[in-house]
This record gives C-alpha cells, structure tokens and sequence, in this order.
C-alpha cells in the first residue's frame, strides 16, 4: 500500500512560501540586536551532528539545532552551517558528503533557497575557507562537542545573545503559525486514526503504529515519544512502554501524540472510555473545564494566575464527582488537587516540545518562579501575543501522591471508594494547542480536530 505524502507538509507549499520572506525579516532583526547587544559581527549557527552510541558505531537518530531550523526547514541535515552577517544574504553551507554507505542530503529545494547563498559542502575541511576570518568577531550558536567544529571561533553560545534570541522565540511569526497549524492537522489525523484502532480492540503497540502511519511519521520523526496508554496506563505521566498485548478488561485510553512539520511540533492529548458511562460523564466534565481554562487565554492574562486557578476549578470537579468534598480553597491548601493533578497546566510549544522561554521575565534571561507548592509548572510569563501554549489539566490516580495524604487532615477529604473505582481507568488528560491573541484566542487543536472530521 501507497501512502502519498501531503504536499502541504513539504517545502514546495507556496503558502509557506509566501509567509517565509516576512519570517526571515523578523530572524534578522532578532539576530541583528543579539549581535550588537554580544559586541559580535557574525553568527555561526551549526545544525548539529549524529552522536554514536557509546561502544558501538550506531547513531543515535539526529537531531538538528531548533535554532538552526528556525532559519530553514531542514531537520536532517547535519555537520552544515547558516553564517548570517548584518546587511548581507545569509550563508548555508550545505553538507552533502560524497558517501556511498548513506543516503546523501538531495540538492537544496523549495520556497528558502532563493533567500540564501547556498555552498554545497562535501567534506568537513571545506568549511573552514568559507567562514569568516575575523574568528574572534565571531559566535556560534549550536551544540560543539568537538572543537574542532567551531574552526577557532572562542565565544560559543553566549548568554548575552541566546537569552535575547530565546525570549523572541517565544512569539510566533505568521509563517511559523502557518506551520504548527498544520502541525495540529496532521496530529488530529493520527489521533483520530489511533482512537479508531483503540475502538477496534487493538493493543497499545498496534494504535501507536496506526497513529505513525496517520502522520507520516517513524518513531524519530514524532516530536516526542507517543503516550499511547490503556486503562491504569494513564496514570504515569510520560508513559511510553507500548504494550503488545490488551488487558484482560479494556476500561480507557489516554493518548498524547504530536507530529512536526519542519521541525514545528503540535502536542495534543485526548481520553476516551471504552464503554463505561460513569467514566465518559468525568471526562466530559473535565473537557468542559478544559474549554474553560481556554477560554480565558489571552494577552496579559499571568499563566501562574491561570494554572493555580485550575487547581480551583479541578477541586469542584472532584466534588462534582465525589471523589473528594470540601471548598476549592481547602482542597488546594490542603495538597489535594496536588495529588490528583502534579505537573503543569501547559508550557509554550514550537520547535521544541516543551519550548524556550517559559520562566524568561526579559531577554536578559531574569527567571520567574512557578507559584509555591507547583514546582512543575513550565510556564511562569504573562502571555504575549502570538505566544502557542498547551492547556493541559489533568485527573489522575496515582496511588504514591495519594498515599502520601495518609494521616493528615486531607485524608477525611476524599473518597477512597471513588478513587478505587476509578483507579482501574488510570487518568484523564486534554491537551490542545493555543494561540494567545488580544481580546481572544486561536485553538489550533479543536480547528483542526473539526478539519479531520
């Protein structure tokens, strides 16, 4: 069987096109004032190299620099270079090794190459000669193990320039919008292709492949390691163990699974019941909540603010479903949603999964602190314009946070009847993407969910 790819996804997307001379305009003033501000002339940005195991000679799979494919949409090509200079074309040093072990980058294509001075590169030495030769007006951004990759430039990675160029990264281009929301298309297409394998009986191994199939995807290609858990699977946070085979009993499935699209991740997270009603009504209720969290991003709004008033708004769920009484104040204090709920309301998203510039006050890097008591959060920043964010609440049992409110006051708080029912069905998780407009919000998950169908 054929599985064509989508040209929407591909570098000869002219919509992409038309949205990448204005994302270039932007990376340049951002890497203008980095320079000035590091008393530097150019900046080098290197997309990395493969890493061995250690004794073996097998890679791990590669990984580009973020910044390197902030630049161009090239995430599998490395030992190569952007030498970007103020005022003048940027340079690529295209690495296209004569090799006949390995498949070889193809020719350089698409809607970038016509913003760049492309030099094709087919031997590491050749570099050197097309750098600068001023090396000490020089910095490098990337990832050096070995020297000798930095060709005598001494200042490799500054503070000064990458805290500025973190903190711009967590606004979004429309070029780069453009992008993660097809990002969200193709992962609401393997979610949708993953729920169905789930309906159809299969086991947790079988609804991952389903899923990499939908996308396009192998597993290195997936912007993180695919969530794919049933029933008390649900409630380990990153599980990612991948079963061959079902459960006795199939109660629930909790799945989070992204794709990218030149490099740009979306990050989504969905639970289903099997067949048990009670169980549908709590994940109902907590996607109402969810929408509701949504509902109140926007520019200005302080993400601390909006993650402890989750908390709140969970404590009522609890109650709602009897798994705990009391007021939300006294169910927060006391660590009870804590419990039931331990990591983040959500982080920023882009290249990276869980992207920079979460705790960035200033591009001076000055950090902000998550609330006390929620040291997980990722996401401490009042909310910008154009910033992508997750909003991800979550409802788990999971029994060492539990058990950990034995012999105190908060343990005549819940109801452990209810939390032995619900144990078998691990947790519920939502999770969609979202634009941080003014006055508003864009959710790219439910508009692409809503494509899908």
């Amino acid at each position: 069987m054929i599985f064509p790819v989508n040209s929407d996804y591909t570098d000869k997307n002219p919509s992409l096109g038309a949205l990448y001379a204005g994302h270039l305009e932007t990376l340049t003033a951002r890497h203008d004032h980095a320079l000035e501000q590091a008393g530097a002339s150019h900046v080098i940005i290197y997309s990395g190299n493969p890493k061995v195991a250690f004794l073996d000679d097998n890679f791990y799979p590669f990984k580009a620099n973020p910044h390197f494919v902030s630049w161009a949409p090239l995430t599998k090509l490395p030992f190569s270079y952007i030498v970007y200079t103020p005022g003048e074309t940027p340079l690529l040093l295209y690495y296209q090794p004569r090799d006949y072990w390995h498949v070889v980058p193809g020719p350089p294509e698409g809607y970038w190459t016509r913003h760049f001075d492309i030099r094709i590169v087919n031997a590491i030495e050749d570099v050197a000669e097309l750098l600068p030769a001023q090396r000490e007006k020089c910095i490098v951004i990337g990832e050096i193990e070995d020297a000798t990759l930095a060709y005598g430039v001494e200042r490799i990675n500054p503070n000064t320039a990458i805290n500025i160029v973190h903190y711009a990264r967590s606004t979004k281009t429309d070029y780069e919008l453009a992008i993660m929301r097809l990002a969200s298309k193709r992962g609401a297409m393997g979610h949708r292709a993953a729920e169905a394998a789930f309906r159809a009986g299969l086991p947790e191994f079988e609804i991952h492949r389903a899923y990499c199939q939908a996308v396009g995807h192998t597993d290195y290609e997936l912007p993180y390691g695919n969530i794919i858990a049933l029933n008390e699977h649900g409630a380990v946070l990153h599980y990612t163990d991948l079963e061959r085979s079902n459960p006795d009993t199939c109660h629930s499935f909790l799945i989070d699974a992204g794709a990218q699209v030149h490099g740009y991740a979306s990050d989504i997270t969905r639970t289903y019941s099997f067949d048990d009603t009670r169980f549908q009504d709590l994940i109902d209720r907590m996607d109402v909540m969810q929408r509701e969290i949504v509902n109140r991003v926007e520019v200005g709004v302080d993400y601390r603010d909006l993650h402890v008033d989750t908390h709140r708004m969970l404590a009522e769920v609890l109650v709602d479903a009897e798994l705990a009484t009391g007021d939300p104040d006294t169910l927060l204090e006391s660590g009870v949603t804590t419990a039931f709920f331990p990591h983040g309301l959500g982080h920023l998203l882009g290249i990276q999964v869980h992207d920079v510039a979460g705790f960035m006050e200033n591009e001076s890097g000055t950090a902000i602190d998550p609330p006390s008591g929620h040291p997980f959060l990722r996401l401490t920043r009042v909310l910008e314009e154009n910033m992508v964010l997750t909003i991800e609440p979550g409802l788990y049992v999971i029994d060492m946070l539990l058990e950990k409110l034995s012999d105190t006051p908060a343990e005549k708080l819940i109801n452990w009847d209810m939390v032995n029912w619900l144990r078998p069905f691990g947790g519920i998780r939502i999770e969609d993407d979202v634009r941080v407009m003014i006055n508003d919000r864009e959710n790219l998950t439910r508009d692409a969910f809503a494509a899908a169908s």
